[in-house]
């Protein structure tokens, strides 16, 4: 499989891990070390996966809500043959988002050190338009 390919792959679980709330798969694709973090929160927010990953399991599931996907795969560049970065979205409820996800392969498995996100609240657009 080539790295574009096994980074997608690593991109798809973890669309199916957020719109499902399923840890496992999560888990998976998240490096152990790795971040997650937004500068849309006063201050901003970060939180470790120990920290994240059971208030996802703890979220009612998007599929439970029968919520369409809105997962998009806007771009993957590679800085090497170790280093990625992805740009997705996806809808979660109410709000969008726009991820950063940065990606590191060990021992020839991809993971995500890194999630840098935007948030786009559908109802703050609204009141705006």
């Amino acid at each position: 499989m080539s790295a574009f390919a096994a980074v997608q792959a690593v991109l798809q679980t973890y669309f199916d891990g957020l719109y499902y709330s399923d840890t496992r798969r999560l888990d998976a694709v998240f490096h152990r070390r790795a971040i997650y973090a937004t500068g849309d929160e006063t201050p901003a927010l970060y939180r470790s996966m120990e920290e994240y990953l059971p208030i996802v399991a703890e979220r009612q599931a998007p599929a439970s809500r029968a919520e369409a996907r809105q997962d998009v795969i806007d771009a993957i560049e590679f800085a090497g043959n170790n280093t990625a970065l992805a740009r997705v979205r996806c809808a979660i409820g109410r709000r969008r988002y726009v991820d950063f996800l940065t990606l590191v392969r060990e021992q020839g498995r991809w993971q995500i050190i890194a999630k840098v996100f935007q948030i786009i609240d559908q109802d703050a657009r609204k009141q705006e338009e």
